[in-house]
């Protein structure tokens, strides 16, 4: 999942998972476009949620951080 610089409205990130590509809006989560299989999707979308306010900062202010992929807490 990346993020670019000078981007376009709306806020978005890009998912490349396999040969599928998509691209998912950071304010209500949806797949916009392309394509994900479910099980990668609904990952993504929780793994989103969990840093979409951090996400949404680095579309705004361009500082971009490297994020963690899962912490410990959401491992079951």
């Amino acid at each position: 999942m990346f993020l670019i610089d000078r981007e376009h409205p709306p806020r978005h990130i890009h998912i490349k998972y396999g040969e599928h590509e998509a691209v998912m809006e950071l304010i209500n989560l949806n797949i916009i476009d392309g394509s994900l299989p479910k099980k990668c999707r609904q990952l993504v979308r929780e793994w989103t949620e969990l840093h979409q306010d951090e996400l949404i900062e680095m579309g705004i202010f361009k500082n971009f951080i490297l994020l963690p992929l899962w912490s410990k807490e959401n491992e079951t």
